[in-house]
């Protein structure tokens, strides 16, 4: 089932979009050690179903995806997987220049980019910079990022406000904690996929995710498909939001 093929039909259905969602992109290495690969062989297939759902998104009419592709632990693996991935990242990159030229996408990068080798961080700026005057939807990649090295930075960012007198103590609430995360100035997110059937946050968003939706999908991510991004939003519609409320 297509929950939408296209903007027209998403304009007409009377179901509600989320307007930010984000995707754990979980299960590549054992896909791959599933069918006898290496686990660089699920990166690469899960790079394809990334810009595939990207595309999805943007095309039934998402505001903003924000997909979690490296995190802050990701560093402990093997030296030999973060090498391929880091060239994934880079051949990913230099791709979307162009591939991603003739869309309306908008693309950020969230998470700490200093650890990143200086061609790495010279394409993340390119891309930015090169999207950032489109109108179409945002798409956050998440990148040697972690929720509670988020909130760390926000925390240091608003005591030192304080410290060089120009915040009173008393102004700090939710508001002003939201201002200083990586993605500040967008909507929390409404939903939030996670394939590969793990019940689990894994340090992704979590500032932001106090009243989101998870669908925890029973699917390695190389195997994700559109049908799939439409039945997580099937379920989104059939959730009781009360936000606290009754």
């Amino acid at each position: 089932m297509a929950f939408f093929k296209n903007k027209e039909k998403a304009s007409a259905n009377p179901r509600v979009l989320p307007k930010h969602i984000g995707i754990i992109m979980d299960g590549n290495g054992r896909w791959a050690k599933k069918r006898k690969l290496p686990r660089s062989a699920g990166h690469n297939a899960g790079g394809k179903v990334f810009r595939k759902i990207t595309r999805y998104c943007s095309d039934i009419g998402i505001k903003y995806l924000t997909v979690y592709a490296f995190s802050t632990e990701n560093w402990k693996r093997p030296k030999e997987e973060v090498d391929a991935l880091m060239k994934l990242f880079k051949d990913y990159l230099e791709e979307a220049l162009s591939d991603f030229k003739d869309d309306s996408i908008v693309v950020r990068f969230i998470g700490d980019k200093t650890p990143f080798s200086d061609d790495l961080k010279a394409l993340m700026i390119e891309n930015e910079e090169g999207s950032k005057d489109r109108d179409g939807m945002v798409l956050n990649i998440a990148m040697n990022y972690g929720s509670r090295d988020e909130i760390v930075r926000a925390v240091k960012n608003i005591s030192k406000d304080v410290k060089d007198g120009k915040l009173d103590i008393g102004s700090i609430d939710e508001s002003l904690v939201s201002d200083n995360l990586y993605t500040a100035g967008q909507p929390d997110p409404d939903l939030i996929i996670r394939p590969s059937g793990e019940y689990r946050i894994s340090n992704f968003l979590l500032w932001q995710s106090a009243y989101t939706e998870f669908v925890i999908m029973n699917k390695l991510w190389p195997d994700f498909k559109e049908k799939d991004l439409d039945e997580a939003i099937e379920i989104f519609n059939n959730r009781n939001r009360r936000f606290g409320g009754v």
